[in-house]
């Protein structure tokens, strides 16, 4: 007896597989500041100065950097240069400081009728005093050895001028007035707690008292530079 044939089952087709998972965003997707380009502008005219780049390459990747929307578009532009990597620097290490010595004698500045400059690579002292009358006083602490956490400056100005300039990865703030002259400190406040702290006291009558970080200075060997400062 022949059988009948069954009728076949249409097969269901198959589900599709689920889709991976989105991969996280990449850190270079973050959005650059104005601060993340002018790092990488330092970066480019070091190089040109030092020969790293002609004239036309650097003015192309100024171009692109000025362009850029991202920190990942940033990196690439400098990533054959020294300091390349350094879009976004952090602290890798601890600071070493001396002892506490609150009683030791302050360094003084005095500018009446002149000027006077402190800069380039010089053991920061706990205190200062900076006195400008109808003078200028230039304090800049971007190359400076700082033997200890906390420095205080304490800055008069009558009639005059005193500028005090720091290098961005470090602490800085003011307490001060100005009367019928200018105090301004640009307080900052440095991603490793242990860093310096800089503080800004003072007054300013018919002058000017003001400090700020300098961009694109940075220090980032403090405790091997103090070191061989000492001679150890």
């Amino acid at each position: 007896m022949d059988l009948e044939k069954q009728p076949q089952k249409p097969v269901a087709p198959a589900e599709p597989a689920p889709a991976p998972p989105a991969p996280a965003a990449p850190g270079g997707s973050l959005r650059a500041s104005d601060a993340d380009r002018d790092r990488i502008a330092d970066i480019l005219r070091d190089a040109l100065a030092e020969g790293r780049l002609d004239a036309e390459e650097h003015s192309e990747r100024i171009d692109a950097v000025y362009r850029a929307k991202t920190v990942g578009e940033l990196e690439p532009i400098v990533r054959d240069l020294p300091a390349g990597s350094g879009v976004r620097r952090e602290p890798e290490h601890s600071y070493s400081y001396g002892p506490d010595d609150a009683s030791g004698p302050a360094d003084n500045l005095i500018a009446v009728f002149s000027s006077t400059t402190r800069k380039g690579r010089w053991r920061v002292g706990r205190r200062t005093n900076a006195f400008a009358l109808f003078g200028n006083i230039e304090i800049d602490l971007t190359e400076a050895l700082f033997a200890q956490r906390l420095t205080t400056i304490n800055a008069t100005s009558i009639f005059g001028n005193v500028e005090v300039r720091v290098p961005e990865n470090i602490s800085l703030r003011g307490n001060g007035t100005g009367v019928f002259g200018n105090f301004e400190v640009v307080n900052l406040e440095a991603a490793d707690p242990q860093a310096p702290v800089v503080v800004i006291n003072g007054y300013s009558v018919f002058g000017n008292v003001e400090a700020k970080p300098k961009r694109g200075k940075w220090i980032t060997d403090l405790q091997e530079r103090l070191r061989k400062h000492l001679g150890h």
